[in-house]
């Protein structure tokens, strides 16, 4: 019975297989490109003609941000504002402990420090008693 089930995964796995290059995944899923994209030959007419603006853009046609675009800055109350809006937003984000969950929580972490404050007394003590009777 096995043996029928790996005579028919090879069928399903060539009906299925996967395109390995990006070419190959265009094509499949239909939307092959022409080699020589409209941009491309756009852009490299403009180069040759050397005109500044339309050298400038990029490969979807928006200009390239100068730094004197990128260096303006906000006012202080202005950062102040979008600060605080990004903090609202990230606790939005947050999910919450329950109350129960915070008991737990909260019980947990008590019962931790308790033992840890036990056992760092007990060695204490016990160095202590150690050091009493080896130096008198």
């Amino acid at each position: 019975m096995s043996e029928g089930r790996e005579q028919d995964q090879p069928e399903e796995r060539e009906g299925a297989s996967r395109p390995v290059t990006a070419a190959a995944r265009r094509e499949r899923r239909g939307s092959v490109r022409p080699a020589g994209r409209k941009d491309a030959a756009e852009a490299k007419k403009a180069a040759e003609a050397g005109s500044d603006a339309e050298a400038t853009k990029t490969k979807k046609g928006r200009p390239t941000r100068s730094r004197a675009d990128a260096e303006k800055r906000v006012g202080f109350f202005a950062r102040i504002v979008r600060y605080v809006r990004e903090v609202v937003s990230e606790l939005r984000k947050v999910i919450w402990p329950t109350r129960k969950q915070m008991i737990t929580y909260t019980g947990v972490v008590l019962v931790f420090v308790a033992f840890m404050v036990a056992l760092v007394f007990g060695l204490d003590s016990a160095f202590a008693w150690g050091m009493f009777r080896v130096f008198g």
